[in-house]
């Protein structure tokens, strides 16, 4: 990941360094981490290819966290593609029910009616339907969990600094009595 003031030095990013590069973008707040993970999720999911840039890109609108949108993307990478593929082919056949909807029972095919090109563009469509959906659903859930997770941490934090406070009064209040 390219460090900021690399990418200020960029030619490329000259036309937009100053909203790009802007300090609101770079730092961890409780409104833009959960926007950078749910962009970064969404971007994930809805493109293959280019998805830490769209992430990156996306975020300047959105005011969300760039450098967390971009890592976020992560979650699909060479490795793991084939299996969200077959996760969406599953997810977008759940959601659209194609056989029902054509009336087609268990025993019977759908291959038997068609050639192999309109099966090929059928499980494409499914397919690329899921990874929408996918987009869509895990964009949403990781920006209610970390939403969710900032408050818990921000709340335990909290509650250990008064705790610290209140044993530093307490001490100080004993020992001036003694």
């Amino acid at each position: 990941m390219p460090k900021r003031d690399e990418m200020a030095r960029n030619k490329y990013l000259a036309p937009i360094a100053h909203r790009f590069l802007s300090p609101e973008l770079w730092r961890f707040t409780r409104r833009s981490v959960p926007r950078g993970i749910a962009l970064g999720l969404f971007c994930a999911f809805i493109i293959p290819l280019g998805q830490i840039f769209l992430a990156a890109f996306m975020a300047l609108p959105a005011r969300a966290n760039v450098p967390l949108s971009a890592a976020v993307t992560f979650v699909t990478n060479p490795f793991t593609f084939p299996a969200w593929i077959v996760a969406a082919n599953k997810v977008g056949g759940t959601v659209l029910n194609i056989k029902a909807a054509v009336g087609v029972t268990s025993g019977d095919s759908l291959a038997s009616d068609k050639g192999a090109l309109a099966v090929f563009f059928e499980t494409a469509g499914v397919t690329a339907f899921g990874f929408v959906v996918l987009a869509v659903v895990s964009a949403a859930i990781g920006y209610l969990l970390a939403s969710f997770s900032w408050r818990v941490l921000v709340g335990r934090k909290r509650r250990r600094r008064l705790r610290a406070m209140e044993l530093r009064l307490d001490s100080r209040l004993g020992k001036g009595e003694q």
